[in-house]
């Protein structure tokens, strides 16, 4: 027997389906509810609404519970790759051997970009914020690929957009760093991997023989695949209704992009180094913000620990701690704000008021540790998780246009100044 929810306005019931998603999670079905009652739900932020119904990913932040398509966050972080989970999350399954080596060889063979991209990244100032070059340069790829902003066009043009998008992506991101720095841009070397080709854009000089460690590309690859999809985040969210108007996938990734840019969304790992860079400036001593982090009334707090939606305990931090522990070990690198991390660290994992309010290090905090210890500059650590998140995005775009969903129309209450009449200028 399905079940129903019930909501009495001025003395009249009206009765509401209630679904049940395949991990028990309810939802009443408010979409017609308005057309029955003429009344609208108030949900400020859309805390509590669900959008859609996705097949993507599973999240309970009570249970430290993160899965795509099914499979735990832990089982890919420990036995897959990046672009293994991008194609899990794309197209809904894990890919064969043969699949897997034929969709990385269609990525590799889409790496390189128009020439004239040099012309638009050299339109940008050297102060110009990385997050804002990406942006750009994804949208730019319409003028590309004119054929793209067409609505209702086959799935082989579709899937041919998304190689291009992931094949480019760290290409644009790259030269985003190098623009921002001032150094030439470095072509792809397609005889590396995913990673080792994104760190070698990054890092190499012309004429340079930089080697990639493989403890660093193996790092970065469990960072991508742990901030490749989360559920109706800000950014995801944004990506659907901006594709709910049949934009195109570069376009709606676009907004994803300047979504994420926000300093709540995106910007916490950078937030962390900021944090710490503060607390050298004051003289590095971490028992005194520690005290400060636990005072009722200072407004102090510690970046990088706690999470707004794992109430329990992020099941991404306990992968990449090891992850940055090897790359630290691994690059023997010295840094003070680095060992005021270390410190933060272990104070607050053995601190009863952190322990009791499960305020644990976040994978944020050691996002922002490995990506100090690779040299690096703050401001791209949000490209970094633009790099990570893209295949998450790419998957709702995709899921929602197949799912044929209407546009998004949020509502809204008026507030406003009821009818009133104009009064001319002179008499005002």
């Amino acid at each position: 027997m399905s079940q129903t929810a019930q909501i009495i306005i001025n003395g009249k019931t009206f009765e509401l389906p209630v679904t049940v998603g395949s991990a028990d999670e309810e939802a009443i079905d408010i979409s017609k509810f308005r057309g029955q009652s003429g009344v609208i739900t108030l949900d400020r932020g859309f805390k509590n609404t669900g959008s859609c119904e996705s097949a993507i990913t599973f999240l309970n932040g009570e249970k430290g519970i993160l899965r795509y398509r099914g499979y735990p966050i832990e089982q890919l972080a420990d036995k897959s790759t990046f672009l293994e989970v991008s194609y899990l999350l794309i197209y809904g399954e894990l890919p064969t051997s043969t699949e897997l080596e034929s969709f990385a060889k269609e990525i590799t063979s889409h790496t390189l970009v128009n020439e004239d991209i040099k012309k638009i990244l050299d339109g940008f100032p050297s102060l110009a914020h990385p997050m804002g070059v990406l942006s750009s340069l994804v949208t730019s790829q319409t003028a590309y690929y004119p054929q793209s902003l067409l609505p209702n066009r086959p799935e082989e043009e579709i899937n041919l957009s998304i190689i291009r998008l992931l094949a480019k992506m760290p290409t644009f991101a790259a030269w985003a760093y190098k623009k921002k720095i001032g150094h030439p841009v470095i072509y792809p070397n397609n005889s590396l991997d995913y990673c080792s080709n994104f760190l070698h854009m990054m890092f190499a000089l012309p004429a340079d023989s930089y080697e990639v460690d493989p403890v660093v590309a193996n790092a970065l690859d469990k960072l991508l695949i742990l901030h490749a999809d989360h559920e109706q985040n800000c950014s995801t969210s944004t990506v659907r209704i901006v594709g709910s108007s049949q934009a195109s996938l570069w376009a709606s990734i676009a907004a994803g992009i300047n979504a994420l840019w926000g300093p709540l969304h995106g910007g916490a790992n950078q937030a962390v180094i900021e944090m710490l860079e503060g607390i050298k400036a004051d003289g590095g001593d971490t028992k005194k913000w520690m005290a400060k982090a636990k005072a009722k009334d200072d407004p102090f707090r510690l970046m990088g620990f706690g999470h707004r939606v794992y109430k329990n305990f992020d099941p991404r931090a306990r992968i990449i701690k090891k992850a940055a522990d090897d790359v630290l070990n691994q690059l023997g690198v010295t840094d003070p704000v680095l060992d005021i991390a270390k410190g933060l660290e272990e104070e607050a994992l053995r601190d009863d008021y952190f322990v009791e309010r499960k305020l644990y290090p976040n994978v944020d905090f050691y996002s922002g540790i490995i990506y100090r210890a690779l040299g690096i500059p703050t401001e791209m650590f949000t490209v970094m998780f633009a790099l990570g998140r893209l295949p998450g995005w790419i998957a709702q775009w995709k899921e929602m246009r197949e799912k044929g969903e209407p546009i998004g129309r949020p509502r809204q209450i008026y507030v406003g100044e009821n009818e009133r009449d104009y009064v001319d200028t002179a008499k005002r």
